[in-house]
């Protein structure tokens, strides 16, 4: 069985790559976008006649969140247009397609209870509103797809914000930290296991259940609590001040909870989600 991921050399993208080595039934095909233009269809249909994929899994994505408030023609082409291309592809070759999106689709403001993958969508970006568009034009063009909504992400690879708080504490003895944002730091490796779990599957039993879908590791904390972890994990000394988003002003007002409930993923697909906690130390030891 083939598999053809997208957008292979970002976090989720690489850590597919990493676990592919523990998947020897399936056969994987890893491209970016100078392999693979998901935006340009025909260049998409020519690369499904050439490799004939049984699985799509889309990890392309345009994830400047204040870049594309002046960028919307490319977080457009990314976000929305590419996925809907994959999608087309797919519903002409009869290939499966995973898709992942964002918590970016919700509005994010202050509540109590994790967001459910029924919940009403209300994006604050374009950022937010391109994935959304993408997420819809998936569903318009290929009913069986599935779509997964992370939040939080991080991984040893690329820019995310434990390498950001790492960095940071090599020249600096104090740092202020966001405190009222709430949310589930994700391990990439974490939701790549859960994906390729999915896929896995349905290549022994053929079972495939569409429609949206909530992963992202157990637990909640803040920026700061999650920036005080990393620090405590590391043993690294250093003063760490909780502050409020209004002391980070930027073109974007981020959520201010991000929470995902997982439980339709848990009990549909039999995904073991660890605490954010327990897998935040298995990536520290990686940096």
């Amino acid at each position: 069985m083939k598999i053809l991921v997208t957008g292979s050399k970002g976090q989720l993208g690489s850590k597919i790559k990493d676990l592919s080595v523990d998947f020897q039934s399936f056969s994987f095909s890893f491209t970016d976008l100078d392999e693979l233009d998901i935006t340009n269809f025909n260049s998409v249909l020519d690369f499904f006649k050439f490799e004939k994929p049984d699985i799509v899994i889309n990890c392309a994505a345009y994830t400047a969140v204040d870049k594309a408030e002046d960028d919307y023609e490319n977080a457009f082409k990314i976000n929305a247009l590419g996925p809907e291309n994959l999608a087309k592809a797919c519903n002409v070759h009869n290939s499966k397609f995973i898709h992942i999106s964002t918590d970016y689709v919700f509005d994010g403001k202050e509540r109590e209870k994790p967001y459910l993958e029924s919940d009403f969508t209300s994006p604050q970006s374009v950022y937010g509103s391109t994935k959304l568009e993408g997420e819809n034009l998936v569903l318009k063009n290929l009913q069986d797809a599935i779509i997964v909504r992370t939040a939080w992400l991080y991984s040893e690879y690329g820019h995310n914000f434990v390498k950001t708080m790492l960095n940071l504490a090599q020249s600096r003895t104090e740092l202020s930290v966001v405190n009222d944002q709430v949310g589930s730091p994700t391990y990439a490796g974490d939701l790549a296991q859960a994906i390729l779990q999915i896929s896995m599957q349905y290549f022994e039993e053929n079972y495939w259940k569409s429609g949206v879908y909530h992963f992202s590791n157990l637990g909640k904390c803040t920026w700061f609590e999650f920036a005080k972890e990393i620090f405590t994990i590391k043993n690294i000394n250093i003063k760490v001040n909780p502050v409020t988003s209004e002391e980070f002003p930027s073109k974007v007002k981020r959520p201010k909870y991000s929470v995902l409930d997982k439980e339709k993923i848990i009990t549909t697909y039999k995904i073991d989600v660890p605490d954010w906690r327990d897998s935040l130390k298995i990536v520290l030891e990686k940096l």
